[in-house]
């Protein structure tokens, strides 16, 4: 790997973004809803993105993240970024039309060089889903970041919510988790070269294609899996009708940030999610403290966590498995509503 740049030894002192909460970023924006018919998705149900509407059969899908440096090498750290930038969209079932580049960077420390190969590499990924960039906006920073304001379109009727799943439906999810975990790791020098390229490649694969072959299916409901893990994810597709039953065995990872998470290898996001959504879950017994972690770990670019028939599940799973390296499980039910949001198995 290209370790020459050590873009990861230019985030703030606790080493990762200081990213606000699930909590505290739902109290910050609840006077902010907006007043307009053409709204079609707001941030009021905490939607991966926003969808405004053209005419009868035209929306626009409109989403911006950033986020700083999780690999060394400024090429691989722009193809992860804007994979994670894009992924909102492609959430939402729609197709990405263009994107801006959102850029922080340290010129005293690094080189234009670097700065060249982050914006390459973000810019192949918005051309491997149809996008085309337009240009964005650069600025100085002690911290560097990266990231896209990205512009879909999708036909009003087709939009895809994050909380209409159904009582019956089985819940997949498309990448492993752990990724914050081993993001942190990296950061730390405690992961091999290998390792960090495993980690590399499955961040940096867009959620394109399993976004554009799961609409061949009947699906329910579908979100992305990114800054606040998978059960801070999963309990914003939660409504008044059901609980989602989660299997833990079941849940794919990356077996290396169990162990990683016991030596005490965990991002502050991570333990954020956890506090947050601790009393909105049932933990069964046999949920250690440990991977009640792994499941709240912050992600940077994770998979789609999809709620549709079993059947069409299986079928989605063996469409998509070299997309999602063989990842992609079956990792729960939707079931009635229970007295939490969430049961772990």
């Amino acid at each position: 790997m290209n370790n020459e740049y050590q873009l990861t030894k230019f985030v703030n002192a606790a080493g990762c973004a200081a990213k606000m909460g699930p909590g505290d970023l739902k109290q910050t924006i609840c006077s902010l809803k907006p007043n307009d018919s053409r709204v079609l998705v707001g941030f009021d149900t905490s939607e991966d993105a926003s969808v405004y509407q053209i005419n009868d059969t035209q929306a626009i899908v409109q989403t911006l993240d950033f986020i700083t440096p999780v690999i060394d090498d400024p090429y691989l750290y722009g193809r992860i970024a804007a994979a994670n930038s894009l992924s909102d969209v492609f959430a939402m079932g729609a197709e990405v039309k263009t994107a801006l580049n959102i850029v922080g960077f340290d010129r005293k420390n690094l080189s234009s060089e670097a700065l060249g190969e982050i914006l390459n590499g973000g810019n192949e990924k918005i051309k491997e889903c149809g996008g085309v960039l337009l240009g964005g906006h650069t600025i100085e920073s002690p911290e560097m970041y990266y990231g896209l304001s990205v512009t879909g379109m999708i036909h009003p009727n087709e939009i895809v919510r994050n909380n209409t799943a159904q009582i019956g439906d089985v819940l997949v999810l498309t990448k492993p988790i752990g990724m914050g975990i081993l993001t942190t790791a990296i950061k730390r020098d405690l992961l091999p070269d290998s390792m960090i390229k495993k980690c590399s490649d499955i961040m940096s694969e867009l959620n394109y294609l399993p976004s554009k072959i799961m609409k061949k299916y009947n699906v329910h409901s579908c979100t992305d899996i990114t800054g606040f893990g998978l059960l801070g994810h999963a309990l914003e597709c939660i409504n008044d009708l059901i609980t989602f039953s989660i299997y833990s065995n079941n849940v794919p990872l990356i077996k290396e940030a169990i162990s990683l998470c016991e030596q005490g290898v965990i991002p502050g996001g991570s333990k954020r999610n956890l506090k947050y959504i601790e009393d909105k879950v049932l933990f069964m017994n046999n949920i250690d403290d440990s991977f009640k972690l792994i499941l709240s770990d912050a992600q940077t670019s994770g998979g789609l966590l999809v709620s549709m028939s079993e059947k069409d599940a299986k079928e989605y799973i063996k469409e998509i498995e070299e997309l999602s390296f063989g990842y992609a499980a079956i990792i729960g039910d939707v079931i009635p509503k229970g007295t939490k949001d969430i049961i772990i198995h």
